[in-house]
């Protein structure tokens, strides 16, 4: 099958109206009270293959379990199959942005009490709960539009925020029931959701179109409205909006992406650092101050190219985290095939570690080293924060991405397929 190039899922379907004739129609931030009888773990999600490893949260990483995550496969291709509109957009994520593969797991976070975990699925457009001692499915939730992407969970552990990446919108869930709480409007493709320390916001980014071609600077106009979204976490109501794209003209980068990727703030939440479409680096925005205050340009792998068209989903660098004190920053340079930690005090990065397309970093449970999701390798590998060293790598499934600190049962072993 050709692979399409749409210039986004909108436009897509909107041909498919015009040709078509419609047929009749996770791992919690705050364990349960019986902490004794929970297991603190890893989950990994592998996109690809629609599973969700389960490892140690530190030190070597040894594997504990999978969770198959698309245990109703069967009937959520037959509802696709019945529904040309929801074909052509199963059929545009796997060409576009799932690089010819189905997306099957985005994200996922554990229940309090470890006995669920709950994930998005982009190619089927929703959110589930899944069973961690059956395998079933507890609850489904259908995301607006037709595509679900990443997730960010409250820090009680009770509430989870979805993207919907096509109608530019956040669900926010119930963790235990899946019945939604409220949503949000945000700018166009919604990507990452983080929520404040004491819980009462919630900061969305939108990235806009990052699956045409149009990627030279002086067509940035036409990637969509990209700006973060920041919202009152008990009313959904809107707090404000931030355009990055003021900041980054302010201090002279007219030329670079306001598309704001990962991010991750300081401990104090005074500062927030972030990846933008197509550079290898990273801002400091101070939130007080409302300005970008540095500016970290990491180095280029010699054998990545600079064509803007190469770079799978605009992402050159894709993943950043942060040590739990706050003096280190761990950042996944994806196109250019390493990771490495930097010294947020003087920006000084480490070794650069090689790692093959990694697409996530996160930290270890034990919080001494950062953990990337080597979606090329179809491994995780830890590196310390001490020394910027890599200490592990272990097998996953096919093509690892999100992974998410999480809780399971102390005795808990992979449910019987």
């Amino acid at each position: 099958m050709p692979v399409l190039k749409p210039r986004h899922l909108c436009a897509m379907a909107a041909a498919v109206v015009l040709t078509a004739t419609a047929p009749a129609t996770v791992a919690s931030a705050a364990p349960a009270a019986d902490s004794a009888a929970l297991r603190e773990v890893l989950f990994v999600g592998n996109n690809w293959d629609g599973t969700a490893d389960v490892i140690k949260s530190s030190g070597d990483l040894a594997k504990i379990g999978r969770i198959n995550v698309v245990p109703d496969k069967d009937a959520r291709m037959a509802e696709i199959n019945a529904d040309p509109i929801k074909w052509i957009y199963f059929m545009a994520i796997r060409n576009s942005v799932g690089e010819g593969h189905d997306q099957f797991v985005d994200d996922m976070y554990s229940t309090p009490d470890g006995k669920s975990v709950v994930v998005s699925r982009p190619s089927f457009a929703d959110v589930v709960s899944i069973d961690l001692a059956t395998g079933k499915i507890n609850w489904r939730f259908k995301v607006s539009g037709y595509r679900a992407d990443h997730m960010a969970v409250s820090p009680d552990g009770t509430r989870v925020a979805v993207s919907a990446s096509t109608a530019n919108t956040v669900h926010v869930l119930n963790i235990n029931t899946g019945q939604q709480l409220g949503s949000f409007a945000t700018g166009d493709k919604p990507h990452e959701n983080i929520f404040s320390r004491d819980g009462k916001y919630i900061w969305n980014m939108a990235i806009g179109d990052v699956n045409t071609d149009s990627d030279a600077p002086w067509l940035d106009w036409t990637k969509g409205d990209r700006h973060i979204t920041v919202v009152d976490a008990t009313t959904y109501k809107q707090v404000k909006t931030i355009d990055m794209r003021d900041r980054l003209n302010a201090i002279g980068l007219t030329d670079y992406s306001d598309a704001v990727r990962p991010a991750v703030f300081s401990p104090d939440e005074s500062k927030l650092y972030f990846q933008v479409s197509f550079f290898n680096g990273f801002f400091e925005y101070d939130v007080a101050t409302d300005k970008i205050t540095r500016t970290k340009t990491l180095p280029k792998n010699p054998a990545t190219s600079d064509d803007r068209t190469t770079m799978v989903n605009d992402s050159r660098h894709h993943g950043l985290s942060m040590s739990p004190d706050g003096s280190k920053l761990c950042v996944a340079g994806t196109m250019d095939d390493y990771a490495t930690v930097v010294n947020r005090t003087t920006l000084q990065e480490g070794p650069l570690v090689p790692a093959s397309k990694p697409y996530w970093a996160t930290v270890s449970g034990d919080g001494k080293s950062c953990v990337v999701s080597e979606s090329g390798a179809d491994q995780v590998t830890a590196i310390d924060f001490a020394t910027g060293q890599k200490t592990v790598s272990v097998p996953v499934g096919d093509h690892p991405q999100r992974v998410r600190l999480g809780h399971v049962a102390a005795d808990w072993t992979s449910p019987a397929s």
